[in-house]
């Protein structure tokens, strides 16, 4: 059961990363979105796999050259109906405008049900943040 949440979690890491057709495979229809970022607000407000692909599509294009990167032990907590938790620190990597490696990490909690992410929780320090790991 552990390996599903890992996986899962490497899922997401990869929608991030561009992989915008997984969002139809491991996003529930229907979902809640809590982004504890600087600037992250937009994102409370997107419920449906459609229109949270796009926004994915338009930050990475606002920051090209992104990479998600899973960090530090996944804990996962799950039934056997595929329902429970997963939650891991990530970090992020990008040059930024002046050339300058801009680095920040976080942590992310993925809730889901019968193995579909219904609610999500994000906390990072945003660009200006600072690296944990």
């Amino acid at each position: 059961m552990r390996d599903f949440g890992i996986t899962l979690f490497d899922e997401w890491t990869a929608m991030w990363n561009g992989d915008l057709a997984l969002a139809d495979k491991i996003m529930a229809p229907e979902f809640t979105l809590r982004y504890a970022q600087p600037g992250a607000g937009d994102y409370d407000d997107i419920h449906d796999r459609q229109t949270f692909a796009a926004k994915i599509a338009e930050f990475r294009d606002a920051r090209p050259g992104i990479r998600f990167v899973p960090q530090g032990a996944a804990v996962v907590e799950m039934d056997d109906a595929r329902t429970g938790f997963v939650a891991r620190p990530y970090g992020a990597a990008r040059t930024g405008p002046d050339g300058e490696l801009i680095d920040v990490s976080g942590t992310d909690i993925l809730r889901f049900a019968a193995g579909l992410i219904t609610e999500v929780w994000s906390a990072s320090g945003g660009a200006a943040g600072r690296s944990y790991y």
